[in-house]
């Protein structure tokens, strides 16, 4: 297997004729062409977001990439089922990013894979649909940034209350002043996951790439609980739910109130409903604090369901005149007394509490794309605006874990009194699988 800087030298090859700053849209296609594309990830959520991409029009799903063979034959079967011709499948996704006919790539690996794929993708002169979180940590972020900006090319975040037709609505007459001055947000996130067990040391299986999965991050022996889901909750891969779910939320809120990155952070909670290997936080209760005197709370419980306002998960934004609910269902605006004046819901259903998700508003998402890329029409969710989202959240991590209240660089996101949550900002890698900006 190449490592990641002879790729570069074979992908650069692959690119030499594209003008660089130039999206690849202006470059080689027309509105309304076929966007094909490339499904990176496909055992869970990705095989999804394989099924719709294949159902979107002006969009053909031609490659499936995955580390587990079996995931490629789900992944292959979900693009049939949406509509499309059975696409070329394979372990290695570096080979898709060779082939000059790909446009496009969607992400939906685990987290420590997300920025340094996307990167690549866009070195090889694709476009890319990368899923929540678009980093595993704030420096990746930034990178991602940095890159999307010199190549030109799209970045879509997988945000998909971002392309909410309702939530698009009330968001504007917020800031037009529905509720008068919207100074709060609280999100929340309340699920019943059940216990993961201990590590579960095993030979590597016949169907895995084990190297490939692990990637950028530096090399351990096969562990049987990570793969497929669990990965979530260890630092190494993952992100915590406040990443994993509270991604959207926070993002809602960020959005409605219109702030960027806090001024302050800190955080609260712990492993509190099982003893057992996860290393991140089943109950986090973390803070943001704004310039101007706003705020967003974040209540987030992987194993304990009991809803807010009878939902799982959404966003209650506070103003000086009323309150407005926020879900991927719709919206509720409510006086200050807590009685309802209006309530609108979003055509179509969309799934919030499971691990694939699915519904109207990735269908409206992936179709922002498709014509993001055809037309240029402005993306719901670009890279640059989603990131700042994404990094607040990982500093109520990284508030928790070094138990700090965080002073923040609101033109950067960094904290700046303490260099235990810097040193969080970044991670380790493989060597030769660090990315380059």
């Amino acid at each position: 297997m190449s490592n990641r800087r002879s790729f570069l030298k074979q992908s650069a090859l692959t690119t030499a004729g594209l003008t660089v700053g130039l999206p690849l849209s202006s470059q080689v296609m027309g509105a309304n062409d076929t966007v094909n594309v490339a499904v990176f990830g496909v055992n869970s959520r990705g095989s999804y977001l394989a099924r719709t991409f294949a159902g979107a029009k002006n969009c053909k799903v031609v490659g499936i990439g995955d580390v587990d063979t079996r995931a490629i034959e789900k992944g292959q079967k979900a693009v049939v089922d949406g509509g499309g011709k059975k696409p070329k499948g394979g372990q290695d996704f570096r080979r898709f990013l060779d082939d000059k006919k790909i446009d496009a790539v969607v992400i939906a690996t685990p987290d420590h894979w997300h920025a340094p794929m996307a990167i690549m993708a866009l070195e090889a002169g694709k476009h890319v649909y990368v899923e929540k979180p678009c980093s595993h940590n704030p420096a990746e972020g930034d990178m991602l940034v940095a890159k999307q900006a010199d190549t030109g090319l799209k970045v879509q975040m997988g945000n998909q209350t971002r392309s909410s037709v309702t939530l698009n609505k009330v968001v504007k007459e917020i800031h037009d002043g529905l509720i008068g001055d919207a100074y709060a947000g609280k999100a929340w996130y309340a699920a019943n996951r059940g216990p993961i067990g201990e590590h579960e040391p095993a030979p590597v299986p016949e169907w895995l790439d084990w190297d490939l999965w692990q990637g950028p991050a530096p090399r351990q022996d096969f562990d049987a609980l990570l793969v497929h889901y669990k990965w979530h909750w260890f630092w190494k891969y993952g992100t915590g739910e406040l990443l994993n779910n509270g991604t959207h939320e926070i993002d809602m809120c960020r959005w409605a109130l219109g702030v960027e990155y806090p001024e302050q952070v800190q955080s609260s909670g712990g492993r509190f409903a099982f003893d057992d290997a996860w290393e991140t936080y089943d109950t986090q209760l973390a803070s943001f604090k704004y310039p101007g005197g706003k705020h967003i709370h974040w209540d987030g419980r992987s194993c304990n369901a009991m809803p807010l306002w009878d939902r799982g998960r959404g966003s209650m934004i506070y103003g000086t005149e009323g309150s407005v609910l926020m879900d991927r269902g719709g919206f509720i605006v409510y006086d200050l007394e807590g009685k309802e004046l209006r309530k609108e819901d979003e055509d179509g259903k969309s799934i919030s509490m499971d691990t694939t998700g699915g519904g109207n508003l990735d269908e409206l998402h992936i179709a922002n794309f498709i014509s993001g890329i055809n037309s240029d029409e402005q993306l719901n969710s670009p890279v640059a605006d989603a990131n700042p989202s994404v990094t607040t959240c990982h500093l109520g991590n990284m508030a928790q874990r070094t138990s700090s209240v965080l002073a923040i660089d609101t033109e950067t996101g960094k904290p700046k009194n303490s260099s235990e949550a810097i040193a969080l900002w970044s991670r380790d890698y493989e060597d030769g699988w660090k990315p380059t900006v």
